[in-house]
């Protein structure tokens, strides 16, 4: 095998598959990237056996054929390079020669038969998604999924297809995003998916703000193609919870509140909450919303805001670290809270609405905490 290559372009490659690298790899191999050069085209690819990538290019090849390299080496040397342009070699030893002006470097690597073949789509549903769209539904559900292996089913994505419409959910059973996109897809087609965390975020570093990408969907097994690169991820086993049951279908109040000045206030006010208690206070009250904390260990804050609210007086806690989450990967100006009472989770839809409903608006969700007696 060999090729010449623009430095710029092979550290973009690498950079593009080298997060799917296994950081400890069981079976040598995984460790390696799988590089080949064919049809004028350098493609790169790497697996943990779970989530695959292969990202391709142009390139100048000399002569045709693959190897696999030390993936983090690789990464490591090709980024320090100030060269131009690259000329790599392979021998039938599998060791691979890179040339960079006067520098020289050599690679040790293993065969291309030792590396795991990336799962076939044929016979995939597949539709057509704009990467913006796709983006902003994984961006604004991704940050609410489990980081905790004991509950499997919550560490990934959730993806319900039904009657032409994707619907995308994440949570860890304390806070809750979702998301809905009608897609072009055979109306009568029905699937549910979770998707590994690794493969979301994978995903959404490749996506861009414009143009097409293509969504396989099968039973075991997703996958995304956009911009010169596929991904595919086996999806993981359970059961999913039944999200509607813990939406609220109403709120007995919805509040317009303004965005930016909720989270300078709430990034204020949780200076004061204890370590072990990360709780604020939200107190409704004619024309005004006031957010406190108060601990023996810090002292005490309080904030407030105006709000369109008319009404008895309402007390509700909420984690402030979760609620400025949403805040971050909500868009709009204004946002809306929906409550019922001290009990019941919030509802916060991003966009200005009369009353809070479960609309096709990004919607949150926000389990309540206990209420410290003033």
């Amino acid at each position: 095998m060999k090729f010449v290559i623009s430095t710029q372009e092979l550290n973009y490659l690498i950079s593009k598959c080298i997060n799917v690298v296994s950081q400890k790899a069981t079976i040598p191999i995984l460790s390696n990237l799988l590089i080949e050069a064919k049809d004028g085209e350098l493609r790169i690819t790497a697996t943990d056996l779970i989530v695959g990538i292969r990202c391709f290019t142009e390139a100048k090849i000399l002569e045709e054929g693959a190897t696999t390299v030390p993936a983090k080496r690789l990464a490591q040397l090709v980024r320090e390079l100030t060269a131009v342009n690259v000329e790599v070699t392979t021998n039938s030893n599998e060791v691979t020669e890179i040339v960079a002006d006067s520098s020289r470097f050599k690679l040790h690597g293993m065969s291309k038969n030792e590396f795991p073949a990336l799962p076939d789509l044929e016979g995939a549903v597949k539709f057509n998604v704009k990467q913006s769209e796709l983006k902003d539904m994984l961006f604004r559900t991704a940050f609410t999924v489990s980081r905790e292996d004991n509950r499997y089913a919550l560490t990934g994505v959730f993806l319900q297809i039904d009657n032409g419409q994707a619907t995308f959910v994440g949570t860890d059973g304390k806070r809750l995003a979702r998301t809905l996109l009608p897609i072009e897809i055979d109306n009568s087609y029905k699937g549910n998916f979770i998707i590994p965390l690794k493969a979301v975020e994978e995903i959404l570093k490749n996506l861009m703000e414009e143009g097409e990408s293509t969504f396989y969907l099968m039973h075991d097994k997703i996958a995304v193609e956009a911009t010169n690169c596929t991904l595919i991820t086996k999806l993981l086993s359970g059961d999913y919870p039944d999200i509607s049951r813990v939406i609220p279908e109403k709120s007995e109040v919805a509040i317009p509140l303004h965005r930016e000045e909720l989270m300078s206030l709430l990034r204020q006010v949780s200076l004061f909450t204890a370590e072990d208690n990360h709780s604020v206070r939200f107190s409704l009250s004619d024309g005004e919303i006031r957010l406190s904390a108060n601990t023996m260990e810090v002292g005490e804050g309080k904030v407030s805001m105006p709000a369109n609210y008319n009404g008895p007086k309402l007390d509700i806690a909420f984690n402030p670290s979760f609620f400025l989450d949403i805040l971050r990967h909500s868009k709009e100006e204004i946002v809306t809270m929906g409550i019922s009472d001290a009990y019941n989770p919030g509802i916060i839809i991003d966009k200005e609405m009369a009353v809070a409903s479960s609309a096709a608006s990004p919607l949150f969700v926000l389990m309540p905490m206990r209420l410290n007696e003033e």
